[in-house]
């Protein structure tokens, strides 16, 4: 699987709730906020099992 197919993609911005998000670096997960100027990260925990 590539690099970019691993990329989950946000929405949102947590802090401001804005569209407006960039990549914040190579690094997997981290996201910059170009309207509040905050950078991010988020992560995939995993599922969770049927109870």
């Amino acid at each position: 699987m590539s690099e970019s197919a691993q990329r989950a993609v946000p929405y949102y911005c947590p802090f401001c709730a804005s569209e407006d998000l960039f990549p914040a670096s190579d690094k997997h997960g981290e996201w910059e906020c170009r309207s509040c100027t905050r950078v991010f990260g988020l992560r995939f925990v995993g599922t969770r099992g049927a109870s």
